[in-house]
């Protein structure tokens, strides 16, 4: 707005009155440390009455940054950064093995929490360093960014970009000692909380080579310090995969039962294919391995389709496991639907006038694992999940490309059955897009005309709304009556749904059923699923606690697995708990989600917390009386007010919230108890038929 000029003589101003007498200053209590003072930034921000100088500017020494800060460094201070202390320990013994001076490592869980890893390698230099002035050993370990990784003569290729890997170890370590055997000595230095303890010692003698680290993680940064046998395997067997010729060994000392376990092959990453896709049928006969170099970067890759619909790739640089990707997977996928689609034209499976097939065709039913060797990798973040060097993503695109069309060339059968393959899932994915534009319109989606048995809640808050999905149309009449209908809604399916591990989408979308929850839920599926469209953030699978219960809430988890997986990560999806029992003494009822809960409410009931075992089990077998016990084998069997008590009410039930520790491994699970192959499923439930607890027959 502009004011407007004006030719008004300013009114005189009124002399200012004096000044009172400043008041008696109060004692104030002392001021919060800058930590504790809530700043606000922008136009409505106020001044603190605060001195900012030099002696406020901190600088921190040594290894203080990864102590100050860990999840720079290793990601978390949870369970996965307590494990990245030994993948960044073992790294500096695979990076020995990469350039050739290494073939055996030996990993030790040791009693008190403590770790070592061995490695007959060259062995840290001892000697004292020109810059720092100290021993090169401690120098390495008690330093940021200090290493042979950044010069380019002693390691061609590595992982340890940042050089912070064993140092953040060291510095997060409440005790650590090194032993190095060089030049014919044995040399040792031990440190705590990435301080030395003691100076660089000579402690013998030795013939060999190598590193001995020992380290014992701080209980100060890691609130639970529990180390997984199986996390560690998998990342060994992993490693020599990825590390061919080399021994990698692992031994559990930390009980009486001692266990050790060792991998060591020759075959490489088409070993490494064999052993992601074992328990199922491959489409074609000979793995596709390919080898290659260019700029200095090496590349390896290998495939194999089977008859799964998903797909499953790994990329890894310079051993170091990319989780989220980059630019070689990048490059790698590319060649790919380039290379198959060249050859499906030049060899007539394709005509001039059909589609390209895209990635997604191509990708189906694809098991693969891409890795490089690059000698100054650019990853993004500390935990090096993703690859950046765009270099990368040339050479891997014309490796792949060259190598993979002379293995169609040499091997016609497995091309064939490849792009046979390629083009069914092209099929199926136009007969699914139909099926969607003809079912799943756009208004529906929106909600505007959601399924009939859909009892919805009142709220749209997705926040604050739940989704009941739930087993039965007499569990849902049930359910109806015991919700809070102003958070609470329930969908009720008709008994067992479709085995999506042995669909393809254009199936689902025929299904009465999934077509209900799909719109439902709101998000949609496949390539037009929306996370932010859907409108319940606790999705609750409720089923009866008997075998078609589980086996329904398996099928309703598979296709979340599947197809709505981001629901699961985003931790929206839980599985309700209703009782087995209903336990009565006179006027008193207890129900009981175990057989647990059951006798420690009988042994209150009767007080016998302390008495003989034989009474326990002649009340539990109704040979004492006073006491009845209604055994709950569905939803149905309770009325709305129990319903709600037990299994609905937010400040009673009990739920279990659905999550994905290890993909590849949950991916193997649902491929077995739910896949085609019996042979896999018979050997699964032969090795875990004793462990099974309350199963009813």
């Amino acid at each position: 707005m502009v004011r407007k000029k004006t030719t008004k003589k300013p009114k005189k101003q009124p002399k200012p009155k004096p000044k009172p007498k400043p008041k008696p200053k109060l004692k104030l209590k002392p001021k919060p440390s800058p930590v504790q003072q809530q700043v606000v930034y922008g136009a409505r921000a106020k001044k603190k009455d605060t001195t900012y100088s030099a002696k406020d500017i901190y600088v921190l020494q040594g290894l203080e940054p990864v102590r100050k800060r860990p999840g720079m460094y290793i990601g978390s201070t949870g369970i996965e950064g307590l494990h990245r202390l030994i993948y960044e320990t073992v790294g500096n013994s695979i990076d020995e093995a990469i350039m050739g001076y290494c073939n055996e490592i030996k990993v030790s869980l040791l009693p008190k929490n403590r770790i070592r890893v061995e490695d007959n390698g060259r062995g840290i230099p001892v000697e004292r360093h020109p810059q720092t002035k100290k021993s090169a050993l401690e120098t390495v370990m008690t330093t940021l960014h200090a290493g042979a990784k950044f010069g380019g003569k002693a390691y061609a290729s590595t992982g340890g970009l940042h050089g912070v890997g064993v140092s953040a170890v060291c510095a997060l370590s409440d005790w650590m000692r090194v032993e190095v055997c060089r030049s014919g000595s044995k040399f040792a230095q031990e440190y705590s909380k990435g301080k030395p303890k003691t100076k660089v010692e000579k402690i013998g003698k030795c013939k060999q080579t190598g590193t001995t680290v020992s380290f014992e993680p701080d209980p100060e940064i890691f609130k639970e310090i529990k180390f997984d046998l199986k996390k560690i395997l998998n990342y060994l067997r992993q490693q020599a995969y990825l590390t061919k010729g080399v021994k990698i060994s692992l031994c559990d000392l930390r009980t009486d039962e001692k266990s050790s376990f060792s991998f060591y092959f020759e075959g490489g990453l088409p070993s490494y294919i064999k052993y992601l896709t074992q328990g199922v049928t491959p489409r074609h006969q000979n793995i596709f391995y390919g080898l290659g170099e260019g700029n200095g970067i090496l590349v390896e890759a290998a495939l194999r389709y089977t008859d799964e619909y998903e797909c499953y790739e790994e990329s890894f640089a310079n051993n170091i496991h990319t989780e989220d990707g980059g630019s070689h997977l990048t490059g790698f996928r590319t060649a790919l639907t380039r290379t198959f689609n060249d050859y499906a034209r030049k060899n007539g499976f394709l005509k001039e006038s059909d589609e390209n097939l895209t990635g997604e065709d191509i990708r189906e039913g694809l098991t693969a694992v891409v890795s490089v060797k690059i000698k100054e990798p650019q990853f993004e973040g500390q935990t090096k999940a993703k690859l950046g060097n765009p270099e990368a993503k040339t050479v891997v695109e014309q490796v792949i490309s060259e190598t993979l069309t002379d293995f169609l060339e040499r091997n016609p059968q497995d091309a064939r059955s490849i792009i046979e393959n390629c083009i069914l899932s092209q099929k199926a994915r136009k007969a699914a897009k139909a099926a969607k534009q003809t079912i799943l319109r756009r208004g529906i989606m929106e909600g505007l005309a959601l399924p009939g048995k859909l009892a919805d809640c009142i709220s749209r808050k997705p926040e604050e709304s739940e989704l009941y999905i739930v087993e039965g149309e007499s569990a849902g009449g049930s359910s109806r009556q015991a919700r809070d209908r102003r958070h609470q809604a329930i969908l009720p399916l008709r008994g067992k749904i479709l085995n999506v591990e042995r669909a393809r989408l254009d199936k689902i979308l025929a299904s009465k059923e999934l077509r209900s929850l799909i719109i439902a839920l709101g998000t949609a599926i496949a390539e037009d699923f929306n996370l932010d469209k859907l409108r319940y953030h606790r999705v609750i699978l409720m089923s009866d606690a008997d075998v078609d219960g589980s086996h329904i809430r398996t099928l309703l988890l598979t296709l979340f697995y599947r197809y709505f997986k981001p629901i699961i990560e985003k931790g929206y999806l839980y599985i309700a708990q209703p009782p087995l029992y209903r336990v009565q003494s006179g006027k008193r009822a207890e129900y009981a989600y175990t057989e647990a809960d059951k006798s420690e409410i009988l042994s209150e009931f009767r007080k016998v917390k302390s008495k003989e075992k034989k009474e326990v089990e002649e009340l539990e077998k109704g040979k004492i009386t006073g006491i009845t016990i209604q055994r709950y084998k569905g939803l149905g069997e309770m009325n709305p007010e129990e319903l709600w008590t037990t299994t609905m009410n937010p400040e009673n039930r009990i739920l279990l919230k659905v999550n994905i520790k290890n993909a590849r491994e949950a991916d193997r699970i649902f491929d077995t108890l739910m896949g085609d192959e019996v042979l896999p499923r018979k050997k699964f439930i032969e090795a875990y038929a004793k462990k099974v607890k309350n199963l009813d027959i």
